[in-house]
């Protein structure tokens, strides 16, 4: 089978940027419709209970199928799948678009999840066996973590303009050039990769990690309307929680389990999917309060929201591209991720500092620059060190489990920050009566920012201790590889 690595440079970077184009799509979507949601909901006529499906049935699909698309793309060819989850994504949302009522539209958005669980796994694989040599391996990676922090910003600028200028089907139409773009330079740049051997699928794993997943999911999605106590709650983050205990049983026992204890046993990459599901805990639940308190707070307008935005999304980039890129391959990965992490939480903690009436630059500004900066630094080492080691067999899974740490840790951080503002908000009301609402919002978003930053100093904490990865020059070279399987990657 063709290797990646034998593409000529121009063309490496060639297929990047296809790759990240797919991979901007994929995050875009996460935000892109939030702020298109009231017209959204006003136009097909969905009641307030069902309007959360329009978000919760995309994320449901996308994190319950995450490792099964992962092991899909690593046996039947990364190439092939990439390109069946972009066509596939652009036809679902394209019916999305085109919805005319509430089941539809949930239909659309589950094939759209679906899609992703196939896309985002086969191109952070397709990137990890593209780019092998140290240096290439560190600017490529800068520029997946950049995308990957940015794109929910940019989700939320072009959900503003797009509902304020269009119409609210455009924040779904738009993935359909984007994806048609992505698919053609794919096929046109990208080799073909592939794990060896026949794939056995392992049946008992599917069922028990989809539906695992698929429980916690919809269990947090549920937490933001009935609370974390409630019977139905509780029962479905049980039942999640004893499918994947269950899961991890079976994988140490079938011959080829969907999930390879030897990927997640690895402390450099524990280190880095913990950095990632943290890292899109803080910017997810940064998006949530700063958009609730630029419009409700404030009084901004959508587009005027998503430009407020457009610092931190150049942050990101200054810090990526800027710092992170140049330092990847020469300092280790905890140098970077813990100074990020603290820089987020700093961000979080600065909620603290803003009133009803702080100027921009005082209040979102200065936040936004802090998160930027941290999300910046984090991103492209974690995504890096995920795929650490790793054999191209399994390149597809690594993948597919860093971003259903993405994907989970933001389902269940935005729920439980939203859980804490609620709730602080509700007693603030229950103190002060109704006539200061205002202010009783933003006690909400203080307090649970205050939490999310207790988070991410803990997982600064943990991930300083646990990820004693040494700087990449002094890591040993690995001996020699089997010849079916491609070198060990080192950053």
């Amino acid at each position: 089978m063709a290797s990646m690595k034998a593409q000529a440079p121009s063309r490496r970077w060639a297929a990047l940027f296809f790759i990240a184009l797919a991979q901007l799509m994929i995050v875009l979507d996460g935000t892109v419709v939030n702020i298109a949601l009231p017209s959204l909901q006003r136009d097909l006529g969905i009641s307030d209970g069902n309007r959360q499906w329009i978000i919760t049935a995309y994320t449901l699909a996308f994190g319950g199928l995450l490792l099964l698309g992962g092991r899909i793309a690593d046996y039947t060819g990364r190439k092939r799948t990439f390109l069946i989850g972009l066509l596939g994504f652009a036809a679902a949302s394209a019916l999305g678009g085109a919805a005319n009522g509430f089941e539809m539209l949930l239909i659309a958005r589950v094939l759209q999840g679906a899609f992703a669980a196939l896309l985002g796994p086969s191109a952070l694989s397709l990137l990890t066996v593209t780019f092998t040599e140290p240096k290439e391996r560190a600017k490529a990676f800068g520029i997946w973590g950049a995308v990957t922090a940015v794109g929910g910003a940019i989700g939320l600028l072009a959900g503003g303009a797009l509902t304020d200028y269009l119409d609210w089907r455009w924040c779904l139409y738009v993935s359909v050039p984007i994806a048609l773009i992505a698919a053609v330079g794919g096929y046109a740049l990208l080799a073909e990769s592939r794990s060896e051997g026949k794939a056995r699928l392992d049946v008992p794993g599917v069922v028990l990690v989809t539906g695992g997943l698929v429980a916690i999911v919809y269990g947090t999605g549920r937490a933001e309307s009935d609370g974390w106590g409630s019977a139905i709650v509780l029962g479905l983050l049980a039942t999640g929680a004893l499918l994947l205990a269950a899961f991890a049983l079976v994988e140490s026992r079938v011959p080829q389990p969907m999930l390879p204890p030897r990927l997640i046993a690895d402390r450099t990459r524990g280190g880095a999917y913990l950095s990632v599901g943290l890292a899109m805990l803080g910017m997810f639940g940064a998006f949530l309060f700063m958009t609730y308190y630029a419009q409700a707070v404030k009084g901004y307008s959508p587009i005027r929201t998503g430009v407020a935005f457009l610092p931190m999304t150049v942050a990101v980039l200054v810090s990526a591209g800027g710092l992170t890129t140049r330092l990847l391959p020469k300092v280790p990965p905890r140098a970077l991720i813990v100074p990020g992490m603290l820089l987020i939480a700093s961000g979080m903690l600065w909620l603290r500092t803003m009133e009803t009436d702080t100027s921009y630059v005082e209040g979102m500004l200065a936040s936004g620059l802090l998160l930027g900066l941290g999300a910046g630094m984090i991103m492209p080492v974690a995504f890096n060190y995920a795929t650490h080691n790793v054999d191209e067999r399994d390149a597809g899974i690594a993948s597919a489990s860093v971003n259903t740490a993405q994907q989970v840790s933001s389902s269940i951080g935005t729920a439980l920050l939203n859980t804490i503002a609620t709730g602080a908000t509700a007693t603030y009301l229950a103190a002060h009566g109704p006539s200061l609402a205002r202010e009783a919002m933003l006690e909400g978003f203080i307090t649970a920012g205050t939490w999310a930053a207790g988070i991410l100093l803990t997982g600064a904490l943990i991930v300083a201790v646990l990820m004693n990865t040494p700087r990449p020059a002094t890591t040993p070279e690995p001996s020699s590889p089997k010849p079916q399987r491609s070198p060990a990657r080192h950053v």
